[in-house]
């Protein structure tokens, strides 16, 4: 199995899957290797990359919500699924309101930018299909289950946001730095590895069957877990350091690059 970060490793920087990622990725899909792109976004919002790789038969799946949700990718059937409940993301809504930041909310299909908070620059920043639809913190539903939350500011506000973040807070949530001006909390325990293991586990394979891509730090715990954890050129340097092999960047086809070496083809 071959599990793919988008943003930063499979992506270029205009946010397209190149031509020979393409091709090498369809190349070893129709060798009958697994090919699974893990995301923090929900499926429909990169439903365009699952087509242009052809990961629409009937063993194909795809890492969703950073872990939180393992979804088949032709009917879209939920193969795991786990989410926090409202009174877990109080003490976050708390912080941030004391660090008047924004906050986004996430159940499994759509976004709550919080009206009650600092206006968010989430929408702005999220590309693909999915609604975003206004709510204050009171106005959510207590008996819904939710993916995770966003933090999504300018990147230097962010850094003070996180400089605040106490110990408390840092066992409360799976926090994440998947993007300069993009923070995520998550369940505790919540992590792609936990997506990937599912994901493994309904094969009858385990990480000694995974090779992983990535660069940010969500990306963590799929390279330190997978036989083989690749880091792209332009990855974090803990990433880097923690990682198995470091492979160009995302702008120059280092998934391909690696691809390519390691099937030899």
């Amino acid at each position: 199995m071959v599990a793919l970060d988008l943003d930063g490793t499979l992506l270029t920087s205009d946010k397209t899957i190149s031509k020979t990622n393409e091709a090498v990725l369809k190349r070893i899909h129709e060798a009958g290797i697994k090919v699974v792109l893990c995301t923090g976004r929900p499926i429909n919002a990169i439903w365009r990359f699952i087509e242009q790789l052809g990961l629409t038969e009937a063993g194909d799946y795809t890492i969703t919500f950073n872990g939180a949700l393992v979804v088949h990718n032709n009917d879209k059937q939920e193969l795991a699924k786990s989410g926090m409940k409202k009174a877990a993301l109080v003490p976050l809504h708390n912080f941030v309101e004391a660090q008047q930041a924004p906050l986004d909310v996430l159940d499994f299909q759509q976004v709550y930018p919080l009206t009650d908070l600092k206006p968010s620059m989430y929408k702005q920043q999220f590309k693909g299909n999915i609604d975003f639809v206004p709510k204050s913190f009171d106005e959510l539903a207590v008996s819904d289950a939710y993916s995770k939350a966003v933090v999504c500011d300018q990147p230097e506000l962010l850094d003070q946001y996180q400089a605040n973040i106490d110990e408390q807070l840092k066992r409360d949530y799976h926090i994440v730095r998947s993007q300069p001006q993009i923070m995520e909390f998550l369940a505790p325990q919540m992590d792609k590895v936990v997506g990937l293991k599912a994901l493994l586990d309904h094969f009858d394979m385990d990480f000694s069957n995974l090779m992983a891509f990535g660069d940010a730090e969500n990306d963590l715990g799929m390279i330190t877990h997978a036989k083989i954890g690749v880091v792209m050129e332009n990855g974090q340097e803990p990433v880097k350091q923690a990682g198995d092999v470091v492979t160009g960047n995302n702008d120059e086809d280092g998934v391909a690059q690696y691809v390519r070496e390691y099937f030899k083809g």
